[in-house]
């Protein structure tokens, strides 16, 4: 485990934190349209993903004083041999853990990990919308920007939640 700063720690995630990670990730799957998932897993179907994308992949939480404030991980960006040097990254931070820094702080970990496990490109698949939308806020196209990432592609109307 490394410690970020005074209290905030990062450390590897272990399927016995799914139950805290829901916690996070459940109010993204009910009342955005962040993620696409329109049920929150169960906490054996987390334990599972965490586990599986371990068998690969760093997975890592931003924890302080006990407390989990969000997760980040890196996945197969396509199943292909060709693709094995990049890795589709993903985050999510409790309420009162944005803007605080923690997001570029478990970016910046899990590109140390996925630079030695020879991984240099990283992609974010995120959801965006042109005009404004309850469901959609704008803070993760902008932390990615924040971040370096560029645009790559868009899908254009490719999911649809919340009536729309």
């Amino acid at each position: 485990m490394a410690k970020i700063g005074k209290s905030l720690s990062i450390r590897i995630a272990s399927p016995h934190d799914a139950a805290a990670l829901l916690r996070i990730y459940g109010p993204y799957v009910e009342k955005t349209a962040i993620t696409f998932e329109y049920e929150v897993p169960s906490v054996e179907e987390f334990q599972g993903r965490i586990a599986g994308t371990l068998e690969k992949y760093p997975y890592l939480i931003a924890e302080e004083e006990g407390r989990i404030l969000g997760y980040a991980y890196a996945g197969s960006f396509h199943p292909r041999k060709a693709y094995e040097h990049s890795a589709e990254l993903s985050i999510y931070l409790a309420p009162n853990a944005r803007h605080r820094g923690i997001g570029k702080k478990l970016y910046a970990r899990l590109e140390e990990i996925l630079a030695r496990q020879q991984v240099y490109n990283l992609y974010a698949c995120i959801a965006f919308t042109e005009k404004e939308d309850p469901f959609l806020p704008k803070d993760s196209p902008l932390f990615h920007e924040h971040m370096g990432f560029q645009t790559a592609g868009r899908f254009h109307h490719c999911g649809y939640k919340f009536h729309r």
